[in-house]
């Protein structure tokens, strides 16, 4: 028992910096309101349209000017200090959060409203992602960050777990406009923790915008082990922005309804928690192999959606891809933390980030057509398919494979 006591003292040693503990809980109340928006956004549009298209047309709204942006936001957050980068961009995602609540509120709300509104919140998202990436790294010895992004996980996903069940219950009591205000909130609270961090200083470069554009490509194509895995979440994350994000709730919407979708996003969160534990005691020597392997779970949910969607099988299989999905995440944040330099590293995040998400709004746009033309649940069957051949595939790589854990 105390053997077991002492392991978790070590685990939880990079807590003993007050700027860590700061980032964690800016961390947690940005993930929590953000947790809660997607849901209630697309309950939202549900309400005013009652259709799948509707919904993608809004999440693309959000996810394409987030995407064009995402390589600016990584020169940005390499040249400026990068918490207060972030402070800005949830600055402004606070006030296009409020004026959507209020067109709900007010009954005004139309779907081109919130495709506009959301726009301007995925611009600003931009550049939350590439500062966010460099920040752990600017704070603690590189020794550590295994440990400080297990438990950056661990704080994000009951974050998520926590917003997934808020959202549950606002929807479904107090209405989708009720979210969108406590996501406000949550984006002004974030801004005020973040802009209570000390960064220490960086050289910068004076080169032009291009030139650090040009510097990031050359780190970013000169690991094989980055640019794969990229390419590969390309495709996964276009599978996953139509068969979970877009039709998951649609699905439900016709099956086990607003609240069971509610306990599914809960379940999936409360994996993330669990993966996020696990992490924060295993630190795998070869985290993105393991990683990988856990990326696999992301496809049974999609196949039980399909075939099974009743909100306990849906929870219990999403649970499982929680979990695993969080061990990639952690592992791939470790990996580039204790592998890019740390003046290069926001840039070489925001074209993982473009990369990853750049076919986001390509899933979210067709999936509500591509529903229609063969069946819903057959582009589910296809999703699990096309995950579990792009995981496999990933492994067959001894840079992906072998990539170790830095323990200097």
């Amino acid at each position: 028992m105390s053997s077991d006591r002492s392991g978790w003292r070590a685990d939880l040693a990079v807590l003993r910096h007050s700027s860590v503990r700061t980032f964690l809980g800016a961390r947690f109340v940005s993930v929590l309101g953000s947790s809660i928006a997607p849901i209630a956004l697309v309950f939202a549009v549900l309400d005013i349209s009652d259709s799948a298209t509707a919904v993608g047309i809004v999440l693309a709204a959000r996810s394409i000017p987030q995407v064009v942006l995402m390589l600016v936001g990584g020169v940005i957050a390499d040249r400026l200090p990068r918490n207060f980068v972030i402070v800005a961009a949830n600055s402004v995602c606070a006030i296009t959060q409020v004026l959507a609540a209020t067109l709900l509120v007010t009954g005004r709300a139309e779907v081109w409203q919130l495709a506009v509104i959301e726009a301007i919140n995925g611009a600003a998202s931009a550049f939350v992602l590439p500062a966010m990436v460099g920040i752990l790294p600017a704070l603690i010895d590189r020794a550590e960050l295994p440990q400080a992004n297990a438990l950056a996980g661990f704080v994000r996903s009951s974050a998520v777990v926590g917003g997934a069940a808020l959202a549950g219950v606002i929807v479904a009591f107090a209405g989708s406009a009720a979210g969108l205000y406590v996501d406000a909130f949550t984006f002004a609270l974030g801004a005020y923790l973040m802009s209570r961090l000390r960064m220490p200083p960086i050289e910068r470069s004076g080169q032009s915008v291009l030139s650090e554009l040009r510097v990031g490509w050359t780190e970013f194509t000169s690991h094989q082990w980055v640019w794969v895995i990229v390419a590969a979440f390309c495709l996964i994350n276009v599978t996953w922005a139509a068969c979970w994000s877009t039709l998951g709730p649609v699905i439900a919407d016709d099956t086990f309804g607003r609240a069971g979708w509610g306990v599914v996003s809960a379940a999936f969160g409360a994996g993330l928690i669990a993966g996020g534990a696990l992490m924060v005691r295993a630190k795998p020597r070869y985290p993105l192999r393991v990683g990988m392997v856990g990326t696999f779970l992301a496809a049974p949910v999609l196949l039980c959606l399909a075939v099974l969607p009743t909100t306990w099988a849906v929870a219990s299989v999403a649970f499982l891809t929680g979990t695993g999905l969080a061990i990639f995440g952690i592992g791939w944040e470790t990996a580039l933390g204790q592998h890019i330099p740390l003046d290069k590293i926001s840039r070489v995040s925001s074209y993982d980030a473009l990369g990853s998400y750049v076919t986001i709004p390509i899933g979210q746009l067709t999936a509500g057509h591509l529903a229609n033309g063969i069946g819903i649940r057959t582009v589910e069957l296809y999703g699990a398919a096309a995950i579990t051949l792009l995981v496999a595939a990933t492994l067959l790589l001894p840079s992906i494979r072998n990539l170790p854990r830095s323990t200097t």
